[in-house]
């Protein structure tokens, strides 16, 4: 549900996990998204995916696309991700699930291995994109 402040819309949607900080899932400006990063927490029960980087990944990618969707947006129009990975050995196993959630779609990427992440995940993705139609 967006709310406004100076021209930019703050994105919220209860079906992802809420902002643990003083920040929105998302916010739409001049046609475009800005998704805060996603880790692996269900919504409904604020706990962290079980098993590893293929499975916090698909978790991670579920959060985003409905962010996404919130937005105006979709998988469809990202132009941009991040992706943060607790361990660079584990890019083969989350770029094959990332690989599936995007299909032919090849939004520009960074990847970057990072000491800690929050919750302790061993995944976290943001995203840029365009508002559909």
């Amino acid at each position: 549900m967006p709310r406004k402040a100076a021209g930019v819309d703050l994105i919220a949607t209860p079906l992802a996990p809420a902002a643990i900080g003083p920040y929105s899932q998302a916010a739409r400006a001049g046609g475009m998204v800005f998704c805060s990063g996603q880790i692996a927490l269900d919504p409904a029960t604020g706990q962290v995916a079980a098993g590893g980087v293929g499975e916090q990944t698909r978790r991670t990618l579920a959060n985003l696309r409905v962010v996404l969707e919130a937005a105006g947006a979709s998988i469809s129009t990202v132009v941009k991700t991040t992706v943060y990975l607790k361990d660079m050995n584990a890019f083969g196993e989350m770029n094959k699930v990332y690989e599936e959630a995007f299909g032919a779609h090849r939004p520009a990427r960074a990847t970057v291995e990072v000491a800690r992440l929050p919750r302790d995940v061993l995944v976290e993705i943001d995203a840029i994109a365009a508002v559909d139609g």
